[in-house]
């Protein structure tokens, strides 16, 4: 969650308001560039996968649900655009600032849990073909995509059901209480940091570098498309995630008194806010994921054709 102390304009005397005041810079522009090109990559991964592909597959099964993920998380990106604009004063309710919250920092697990299936997908298919010929049907990859949702559902209702709000008045996921942590907010962020972080990012990052050494020894086109998928997954996850997951346990320690109380601590608040700014670039750089390194959705210098047609140039696109 957001803990910073900070909430008032930029010309209050007050020191902690004044160490604070790059993130009413920060969030507003990097918010709205994520909003704008990663609506327009992840409707348009959306649109390609549901309505051009007859036939789907596991990844494109997966592809679709981290898209919506994205979606979701672009919906709410408005509001808090706003809330920095207006200097950490939240003018649109209790509810909205529950659901907006939870939808914000839900999607980084998600986001993190669908990449995770993408990345076994495609090795299943390098590396155990014959296997993969018997998973290919998506009821599998439906199944998955459903327990996905319905637990990170089940968490985000409990969440919105039981933790508090703030600890002042406009504010919204800011200035929580020692007691609020320790009552609340300590246990849902150990559960994430161990299920929503730590698992998926030692899978990511252990394992498929092993995987992609191994797959590198095939040559044929699904190994190729395996590899860039890897390394793209691998790239967005040590840009956006890894830094947000380190900081995210570091303040953790630090908000159940494991970190001594220091001068270090507003240092760590610093951190946590660029770190949420990274994590907020999952959204913007996953269709690069689906346009570059996937087999199903490529987009090439040479996608764009034209063609002379009885005297009249048309654009041809493949992918």
């Amino acid at each position: 969650m957001e803990t910073s102390s900070v909430g008032q304009a930029p010309n209050a005397s007050n020191n902690l308001a004044e160490m604070h005041i790059f993130q009413y810079y920060l969030f507003p522009p990097v918010y709205s560039v994520v909003l704008f090109f990663g609506l327009i990559g992840n409707l348009g991964a959306l649109y390609y996968y549901i309505f051009k592909i007859k036939q789907k597959s596991p990844s494109n099964v997966y592809i679709i649900n981290l898209a919506v993920a994205d979606t979701l998380f672009l919906c709410i990106l408005p509001f808090r655009i706003h809330y920095h604009l207006n200097y950490s004063n939240w003018i649109f309710g209790v509810a909205m600032c529950r659901i907006t919250g939870t939808i914000f920092f839900a999607n980084i697990y998600i986001s993190i849990t669908f990449m995770t299936c993408i990345c076994v997908d495609r090795y299943i298919a390098t590396v155990h073909p014959h296997t993969y010929l018997q998973l290919r049907n998506t009821s599998l990859s439906v199944l998955v995509s459903t327990a996905v949702w319905l637990v990170s559902g089940a968490a985000m209702l409990a969440f919105l059901l039981t933790c508090p709000l703030s600890a002042e008045g406009e504010k919204c996921f800011e200035n929580f209480t020692a007691k609020e942590w320790s009552k609340n907010l300590a246990p849902y962020s150990a559960c994430s940091l161990v299920f929503g972080s730590l698992l998926p990012s030692v899978v990511i990052l252990v394992c498929y570098p092993i995987v992609a050494n191994r797959i590198a020894r095939i040559q044929n086109k699904t190994a190729r498309g395996a590899r860039r998928i890897i390394y793209a997954i691998l790239a967005i996850t040590i840009l956006c995630f890894l830094p947000y997951h380190i900081v995210h346990l570091v303040h953790l320690l630090s908000r159940t008194g494991w970190i001594p109380e220091g001068p270090w601590n507003e240092n760590i608040n610093i951190a946590r806010r660029v770190t949420m700014a990274l994590v907020s670039l999952n959204s913007l750089l996953d269709p690069v994921l689906y346009y570059f390194a996937t087999g199903h959705y490529k987009w090439r210098l040479r996608a764009l054709r034209f063609k002379r047609k009885k005297g009249v140039y048309s654009i041809s696109n493949h992918f």
